[in-house]
Formats: structure tokens, sequence, C-alpha cells
């Protein structure tokens, strides 16, 4: 979800709070820049009709866990040989393997296909893994794509759903001089690509409001780090370098919404229907001549048996054992799943709780204020407890806005 930076990110493109990601610090009235919180929305910037979510216990449908695949140095996208295999990479994209599978997949490709190979072997059916497949396919490639899981067993299936280019894509001082103009130019194709997905039957990629709610109370101390907990790391942030692509936060007066909060601010983000979405991606590359098989591979040394020369290895986490890469650090991620709503197609951030509202299920999550919960995490269990903690906490949010409303 987006996280602690993307919280501090909002008040600066907001242009009008000090809203920062710790819940609690105060926020003031004016910017640097002089700019006062409006009085008023215009007419055209009016709230739709906020339908609040049907926060039940027993409307946890389900519990998901992800092992997201972070690289202090951003993605490996590197091509070697392995036998008689020209075999490239694309794996390790952290927190943002959706957001950033298009652009990522062309740069992977494009290495693949530099000597006119036209048979192609992609590893992985996940969310790189189908990506490059229909992009190899666009190139002129005949794919072939081998996996032991295919949606909705793969972790990527799990995913928030959210834009998020550059979730922990890498790490302030280990990624390569080059690394962000390559991001921009990953994160750009990406969103090119995906507007294309708009309006399709199903919506699998869709345009969603978020609100971000302050309570606006003074920052409460820091939580002493929990004994063998690691330590907090900088992660790169890169979403200046796209500005002018995405839109800007909005601070929304008092009186123009119905949350309990001192302080909302608004923006509309890409939400993706990962369970719809997935299915259109493999369709796509079935009706377009694609194969899939079903395989597993345990070292490198497996491939020899693939007919093709040249394999495109999006193994996402499992390269990790496949190719004994221990620079991929597991970070673990857990979403509750209320039942889909109708009416309910929004997100909102609260205290330390990330909520969005998809056609395939209302995600919930806790805990998104700290960049460095289930860092290096191994354990894909469900936890119940986390799960209705996270639940709880939209629960007294709502249970607010009712008193509110009967003041």
């Amino acid at each position: 979800m987006e996280r602690r930076r993307f919280l501090k990110d909002a008040a600066a493109t907001a242009g009008v709070l000090a809203l920062v990601g710790c819940a609690g610090r105060r926020p003031v009235a004016a910017s640097s820049a002089g700019q006062t919180i409006p009085s008023a929305l215009p007419f055209y910037d009016a709230l739709p009709p906020i339908v609040p979510i049907r926060a039940h216990m027993d409307r946890i449908f389900r519990i998901t866990v992800c092992l997201r695949p972070f690289r202090a140095t951003g993605p490996r996208l590197d091509a070697e040989r392995v036998g008689d295999k020209l075999v490239v990479h694309n794996y390790g994209h952290g927190g943002s393997g959706w957001s950033l599978s298009w652009g990522s997949s062309k740069v992977a490709v494009t290495k693949a296909m530099r000597d006119g190979e036209k048979e192609i072997a992609v590893i992985g059916a996940g969310a790189l893994g189908l990506t490059s497949a229909i992009t190899a396919q666009r190139m002129g490639a005949r794919v072939t794509i081998y996996c032991k899981e295919r949606a909705p067993e793969v972790r990527s299936a799990r995913a928030t759903g959210s834009w998020t280019p550059d979730s922990r894509i890498a790490l302030t001082d280990k990624a390569d001089a080059g690394f962000g103009a390559l991001w921009e130019e990953m994160a750009r194709t990406s969103w090119s690509m995906y507007q294309s997905y708009l309006g399709m039957p199903g919506d699998p990629i869709e345009w969603t409001d978020r609100y971000k709610l302050d309570d606006g109370e003074d920052e409460a101390p820091a939580t002493p780090a929990a004994p063998g907990s690691p330590k907090p790391l900088e992660f790169a942030s890169y979403r200046e370098r796209i500005r002018d692509i995405t839109p800007k936060w909005q601070a929304l007066p008092p009186g123009s919404h119905p949350f309990p909060v001192k302080n909302v601010i608004r923006n509309s983000g890409l939400s993706f229907n990962v369970a719809d979405y997935s299915r259109q991606l493999m369709n796509d590359f079935l009706i377009a001549g694609g194969k899939v098989e079903t395989a597993e591979f345990h070292a490198p040394g497996d491939l020899a048996a693939l007919p093709q020369k040249v394999v495109v290895n999006c193994t996402g986490y499992g390269a990790r054992a496949l190719w004994s890469d221990e620079s991929i650090v597991p970070v673990r991620g857990q979403i509750a799943w209320l039942i889909p709503q109708e009416g309910v197609h929004y997100g909102l951030y609260y205290k330390d709780l990330g909520v969005l509202a998809r056609r395939d299920g209302i995600v919930v999550q806790g805990n998104i204020l700290d960049d460095m919960y289930g860092y290096g995490r191994t354990d894909e269990v469900a936890d119940r407890v986390e799960a209705e903690a996270a639940v709880q906490t939209l629960i007294d949010l709502y249970k607010r806005m009712g008193a509110m409303r009967k003041v």
C-alpha cells in the first residue's frame, strides 16, 4: 500500500496542508506558498456519496499473504548464458510488480529478442510473466509460458491492486545512478498501457478516488522497535519524475465530506481488479496463439530441457531459490478481504489502515505506516488476529461517522 512517504507526498502535492504520514502530527492551514484550505469546493468537485463499508468480522471471506520480492538495487533485468540458453531476468520488483509490469517486460523482451529469435519461453505466469509473454507476442514471437501455478494461485494474485510504481522498488543508496531514468521509462510505458484497459468489460483497470484522513493530533512518540526488528531503511522515491501524468492531492474543506476527522485530502488513482485483469491477460495471450505448460524448475540447469533457446525468467520471489539469488529479501504483506459491496468504489487511509474497494473484494490492510513491517519475513500463514485488528480500525472509523451524523 502507499506508505509513510506517500502520505508526506500528499501534503506536498496538495500544497495546502502540512499533513504527514505519522498519524497525529498537527497540520497547518497554509503552505509555504501561502495557499489556504478552501472554504468550499466548486460544484464540479463535489464528492459522490460515500457509502459506508459493511465492516463486520463475519464478512471477511478470505485472508491472503504475499511475499513481495525486494532487491536493494532494483529489479533484475540483465541477461546471461545458461548452457545454450540466453536467459533474460525480469524479477525483484518489491511492491511494484503490477505497476511496472508492462514497462519492465518491454525492457526484458527487447533484450531477449535482440538477435531476432522468434521462439521465446517465459518462466512464470504472474504479473511479469503474463505481460512479458504478451509483449513478446506483440513483437512477433511465438511464446510458451512454463509455470507451476497460474492465477489465482500465483503470489501476484494476492496484491493490493493499486498503482504504486515505486513501492519498495530499491534503496536510495544502493540503486545505480541510472536507475531513476530506467524506472521512469518503465513507469510511463506501464501507465500508457493501463489506459488502454479502461472501460473494458469487468473493469479490469479503473480510476477510483482515495481519501487520506488525519485527526490533527500531536504526533505520538515513536514506538520502540521490537528486539530483532530490522533497522529502518531509506527506500528510493521517484514519483517526482512522473508528476505530469498523475493527479495531485486536493484538500477538502470542512463540511464537504462525511469523515469525522480534522483534515481530509483526496486523489484519484488506478485500481487493478486483479482477478478479472489476470483473466483478461491470460485470455489475450491464448487468443494470440500462446501456449501454457505446467512445469517446475529447481535449478538453472533444468532449463536445458526446454526447446526454446531464449528464456525470460519471471519467477518473482521464487527466483530466490531457483537462481540462488540471496539479494532478494521477502517482504510479507497480509490482506483481509471483505465481501464486495455495491456502491463502494473508493479507497481510504486512516491511522495505520489502508482500504481499497475493488470489484473482486474490499482490501483491508493494517500496519501501512511502517515500511519495515514484514521485511525479511518468510511466513505465508494467515494471521487472523492481525486481520481482525485491521477491520476493527475500519469499524471504529464508521462508528465515529455514524455518531457525527447524529449530532
